[in-house]
């Protein structure tokens, strides 16, 4: 039977489909590279799937030619594609499958900085009753940065959910009704925003989008949230601007460094009371994880038969 390595989060997050799907053999396996690319090795194994870790050495040496490197997820920002190629690797993801989970967490990321509902609950369970006034999300200007089917699918549940004005940035036009208004312009997009939703991809192009000269140009009113990825915000200008009340606030599901490492030590936005942090749950439902298992099986399966 073809046996198949599956990194211990990604294998823990649908341990009932790798355990239960036919013709391939599912086992757990460590998450770092050398632990990884050793496990491979001693178990002759042929085809992996990973989750967000990046991947740049010895896992390609482990893999016979031919081998997939499947990933647990949409973005594959943690594998060398070209280094793949040259040693003749498959490389694989799962679009689509976590699309409504990311955008209903950004939602909620969105409706939990407008009620202030992180810090109540924290001040409630260490005893301090202090009532917060937030603000409704019906008529507030919602911007969307990267209007791709997760940011879609945000602004459909903004617009028709909550009633908000939604207005989408992206360097394509879209050809959808889901958007009140639509630019190719950051500027005029986020002009007098209450909420900037970024939904862009980590790519060269992307590095650092929300940089120092675009958070100036977001209202000071404003609610940054990030469900994307973490390389396409500068966190030391975010911390800048929320240290100077320069932004309202952020909501931020994804880091540079995940677990999340300051990208210097005077500059931790877990000092920050308007900071909402998460630990990149964005695709992490029971739903969505089922779906991403049986995708990425079915990748490794495709490219077996073919």
């Amino acid at each position: 039977m073809i046996k198949v390595a599956v990194t211990d989060l990604e294998y823990n997050k649908a341990v009932n489909i790798f355990k239960n799907v036919d013709g391939l053999k599912c086992m757990c396996a460590p998450t770092p590279e050398n632990e990884l690319a050793e496990f491979i090795k001693d178990n002759n194994i042929s085809h992996v799937i990973v989750g967000v870790n990046k991947y740049w050495n010895e896992l390609y040496n482990a893999l016979p030619k031919s081998g997939v490197i499947s990933r647990f997820g949409v973005g594959h920002d943690g594998i060398d594609k070209k280094l793949a190629a040259e040693k003749g690797l498959f490389c694989t993801n799962t679009p689509g499958v976590l699309d409504d989970s990311v955008a209903e967490c950004a939602i909620g990321l969105i409706l939990a900085a407008a009620r202030h509902l992180v810090i109540c609950a924290e001040s409630n369970k260490n005893l301090i009753w202090k009532n917060r006034v937030g603000q409704e999300l019906s008529t507030k200007k919602l911007a969307i940065i990267g209007c791709g089917n997760i940011g879609q699918k945000v602004a459909k549940i903004a617009s028709s959910g909550f009633g908000m004005n939604v207005i989408g940035y992206d360097i394509k036009a879209i050809e959808n009704n889901v958007f009140n208004e639509f630019y190719g312009d950051f500027t005029t997009a986020v002009s007098n925003a209450d909420f900037v939703s970024v939904h862009i991809p980590d790519i060269p192009a992307t590095k650092d989008f929300i940089n120092a000269e675009r958070l100036a140009q977001i209202p000071a009113k404003a609610v940054l949230i990030n469900t994307a990825r973490g390389n396409v915000v500068d966190e030391n200008a975010l911390y800048d601007v929320l240290v100077k009340r320069k932004l309202s606030g952020a909501a931020l599901d994804v880091f540079k460094s995940e677990p999340y490492i300051p990208q210097h030590p005077d500059k931790d936005l877990r000092t920050l009371e308007n900071v909402i942090m998460t630990p990149h749950i964005g695709s992490s439902t029971l739903e969505a994880c089922e779906r991403m298992a049986k995708c990425a099986l079915q990748n490794i399966v495709h490219i077996i038969n073919n």
